[in-house]
């Protein structure tokens, strides 16, 4: 299969995110926005595993919750409770979780790692999280494709926080989330990669499919199933040599940065802020 890379200026990507985050729950949906699944697409980078053996989402996760059961009265209270954080920081939080390119996605856990993670000082642990995203989100998919499942968004009419996403996201099923799946798949391997900090990781990698309902794009359990799928790509990775090699040289790397002590390049205060909301 293959994807479109993103792979220009971090400043460019910066300023877009930036844009995003300013305007708030009133974006202009004519502004230009990347485009949050384009390394799913990309052409550069495929998975570790090949198409016909990434976990089945079809055979592995249940139906969506139907209308008038409990689990989508779950459903519904979440998305109630989750709309009235637009404009806060679980918002704006939720703004730079959407877009899934890297450079910028590479951050996604810097804070909770207390260390960067980038092309130059990690090259084999940021080639790792490029690949095991395309794993992780195209796990998804056969669920997504056989459920069509509507979008919370498509219910309560109200924002969400990628505008210019709305179209493809109309098309796209909501069930599983993929977001929700690349999260905790990348949270349970840093977990890993350093156990030290698996509460701070763990915490970001639930934080980071949540944001997708705080975007008011994904329903409560979209979110649950995607980390039951993250959990499903995690064991089909470990038994996959080339991801098993790559594995070992970004520890290597993350336990020299550690030692350098090079710190991340977010603004790690309002991260914890926002992730705990």
């Amino acid at each position: 299969m293959n994807y479109v890379s993103y792979r220009g200026q971090h400043g460019f990507w910066a300023a877009l995110i930036y844009a995003s985050l300013s305007a708030g729950c009133a974006q202009d949906p004519a502004v230009r926005q990347p485009d949050a699944v384009a390394e799913l697409r990309s052409a550069s980078v495929v998975g570790y595993l090949p198409f016909q053996t990434l976990p089945d989402s079809r055979a592995l996760v249940p139906p969506p919750p139907a209308d008038g059961s409990e689990a989508f009265a779950l459903d519904m209270d979440y998305s109630r409770r989750s709309v009235v954080l637009c404009d806060s920081p679980a918002w704006r939080l939720a703004v730079s979780d959407a877009y899934l390119m890297f450079p910028h996605a590479a951050g996604t856990f810097s804070c909770a790692l207390n260390a960067p993670i980038t092309e130059a000082d990690t090259p084999h642990l940021y080639l790792l999280l490029r690949k095991t995203l395309i794993d992780a989100g195209l796990s998804t998919y056969a669920a997504k494709n056989y459920y069509r499942r509507g979008r919370p968004f498509a219910s309560n009419k109200e924002p969400i926080c990628t505008p210019a996403e709305q179209g493809r996201l109309e098309e796209n099923g909501s069930y599983p989330s993929a977001h929700g799946a690349i999260g905790m798949t990348w949270a349970l391997i840093l977990a890993e990669l350093s156990p030290g900090q698996t509460e701070e990781i763990l915490a970001r990698g639930r934080a980071f499919g949540l944001s997708r309902i705080v975007c008011n794009v994904h329903w409560y359990s979209d979110a649950i199933q995607g980390r039951n799928m993250a959990s499903a790509t995690v064991a089909k990775l470990h038994a996959n040599p080339a991801f098993l090699a790559d594995f070992k040289a970004a520890k290597a790397e993350l336990d020299a940065v550690h030692r350098r002590g090079l710190k991340p390049q977010r603004a790690c205060k309002s991260e914890a802020a926002a992730v705990a909301l």
